[in-house]
């Protein structure tokens, strides 16, 4: 049974393109899982590097890592905030390309994207957290 459903109204503009659902639900009997903002943090030092890019990579590997420890996958995330550091069209571009390969069925989360001028630690340049359903 699929818990997770994906909402795309045809009177408003296809989200997939830009890795998102514009409305995810659950149903059945679950529970809502919340994973604090993921930094692009690459090791137990969380060491950043100054490549945005990578920083996206590590960032969504480490939301993986996260929903692992509840045996859910990037499927199971219904709603993603995203903090990008001065974003532009260049680092949209970026954290599209790296989204499509987590999200391989283009099923996409709903997500707000919200671009900061800074993060919590010096040289952070992406953020992002998540709410996940995980089925009974």
């Amino acid at each position: 049974m699929k818990h997770i459903i994906h909402k795309n109204p045809k009177t408003l503009f296809d989200p997939t393109p830009f890795d998102f659902s514009h409305a995810t639900s659950a149903s059945g009997n679950g529970k809502y899982v919340f994973i604090s903002g993921q930094s692009g943090g690459e090791d137990l030092k969380h060491t950043l590097s100054k490549d945005f890019r990578t920083q996206v990579k590590f960032a969504l590997q480490n939301l993986e890592t996260v929903l692992q420890e509840y045996d859910l996958k990037a499927d199971d995330v219904l709603k993603i905030t995203v903090l990008i550091v001065d974003h532009d069209q260049e680092k949209l571009k970026i954290w599209t390309e790296e989204m499509h390969k987590v999200w391989t069925n283009n099923e996409f989360p709903a997500s707000t994207l919200i671009p900061v001028p800074r993060l919590a630690l010096d040289g952070m340049l992406v953020e992002v957290d998540a709410v996940a359903f995980m089925p009974l």
